[in-house]
């Protein structure tokens, strides 16, 4: 097969043709020169292993008649040092069957009788090179796939490493964001149980809220994150409250309008203590603006910041109408038309819509506050029980006070003391 002119000349390796007589030696070398080949001629068998030991060829070219060693004994050794060199063998004596054996058995590829026909001997050598050139690619191939396998293999098995470590870190990052979600439960619970002792009516008001903005949140169309960050200032939107006397938060509970102006500035900031107080809720950022807002009015005339319309944050709006709602001392059925009043003016009229909507479906704890021992009058109904300085109940909570309920803590009051705040549902 002639060089193909677009491969180097060492792509395709010569051709070695080993032959006694130097008249064949040569006609045999000028052919396949004459046709592009590259050829080593080798005078007899023994220099021609020599030189097989020391570079590749494509294909070997032997007589069968040479002293010493015989063409089909010579190329037996070929095949154990180049096994892809293909192998021809000349010969004008030896029988055909022996011939076709060694064919059959793999020692030669092709045989040429003498004299030969230069049009059969050069296409037997270009099979023969074709042949070579087959089986070196099928051997590249087949080292570069078990390459590619072994790369695959490797690959894979960094795959399943990667894959452990990611299911490792997911497990680590499950886990971290269920002890998160653990810590803000228990801060939540705790803010709310500080309220709840600071001024035990707060606690009531803010799951009342809560209750009321679950309800909002479903008909508002918030994001999981907006529901988490109304759920939570929901509970603790007075945690602000704890930095102002007790007393004057009663004072502006029952008689707001007696407030001084110092007074009322110790309120107004309740909504910007909050805001700092919650900074624990880290994750969530819209919480503190929320806390903040919730006094602020549609029409500007709100505190801390005097924000109006959609200045004040949509969760603020949403909380504002839901706080309003649960401190009224009206009924619901008239805290409900106040806030329709109110729409558009102390409120945003959209939160109003929301919550005009949704507060039917809403499950609110009854409203409570707290009273002195001697203002317990028949027919009240505790909101928490009542408990001696040692634990032991004393009356439990749900309980509908008579006279005589009354008379025994008066009477049990006298030896012992009940230092705890009361209860009662409005």
């Amino acid at each position: 097969m002639p060089v193909d002119p677009h491969k180097p000349p060492e792509a395709v390796p010569p051709i070695l043709i080993v032959d006694d007589e130097e008249i064949v030696l040569v006609a045999l070398r000028d052919t396949l020169l004459r046709e592009g080949y590259q050829v080593v001629p080798s005078p007899h068998a023994i220099h021609a292993l020599s030189v097989l030991k020391q570079q590749p060829f494509s294909v070997v070219i032997t007589d069968q008649q040479m002293p010493m060693v015989s063409g089909l004994e010579f190329l037996a050794q070929v095949r154990e040092i180049q096994p892809d060199a293909t192998r021809i063998l000349i010969t004008a004596v030896l029988s055909l069957s022996t011939v076709i054996d060694a064919i059959n058995k793999g020692e030669i590829y092709r045989f040429i009788v003498k004299p030969w026909l230069r049009e059969e001997l050069l296409a037997t050598v270009k099979n023969a090179v074709q042949r070579f050139e087959l089986i070196s690619s099928n051997a590249r191939l087949h080292a570069a796939t078990q390459a590619m396998n072994a790369q695959l293999t490797d690959l894979n098995r960094a795959l399943e490493g990667q894959v452990a470590r990611v299911a490792e870190q997911n497990a680590q990052l499950q886990e971290f964001t269920r002890a998160q979600a653990e810590n803000l439960r228990r801060s939540i619970h705790l803010c709310v149980q500080t309220m709840r002792t600071f001024y035990p009516t707060l606690g009531n008001q803010a799951r009342r809220v809560t209750s009321l903005c679950a309800a909002m949140a479903e008909g508002a169309d918030l994001s999981a994150d907006q529901k988490q960050s109304l759920e939570i200032s929901a509970h603790i939107y007075d945690i602000g409250l704890v930095g102002i006397p007790r007393l004057l938060i009663k004072k502006w509970q029952d008689a707001p309008d007696s407030l001084t102006e110092a007074e009322w500035r110790l309120i107004h900031h309740h909504p910007v203590l909050g805001e700092e107080l919650a900074k624990f809720v880290h994750h969530l950022t819209s919480v503190g603006p929320t806390i903040r807002g919730h006094h602020e009015r549609f029409d500007g005339g709100g505190y801390p910041d005097h924000l109006s319309g959609e200045n004040i944050p949509w969760l603020a709006r949403l909380l504002a109408v839901a706080v309003a709602h649960s401190e009224s001392n009206l009924d619901p059925r008239l805290a409900a038309e106040l806030i329709s009043q109110g729409s558009g003016s102390a409120f945003d009229p959209a939160a109003a819509r929301v919550f005009l909507r949704t507060v039917p479906k809403a499950v609110v704890p009854g409203k409570q506050r707290a009273v002195l021992l001697g203002d317990l009058r028949p027919g009240m109904v505790l909101a928490e029980g009542i408990y001696s300085e040692n634990g032991m109940l004393l009356i439990p909570d749900g309980q509908r006070l008579s006279a005589t309920y009354i008379d025994k803590l008066l009477n049990y009051d006298r030896i012992n003391p009940i230092s705890q705040s009361l209860l009662v549902y409005c």
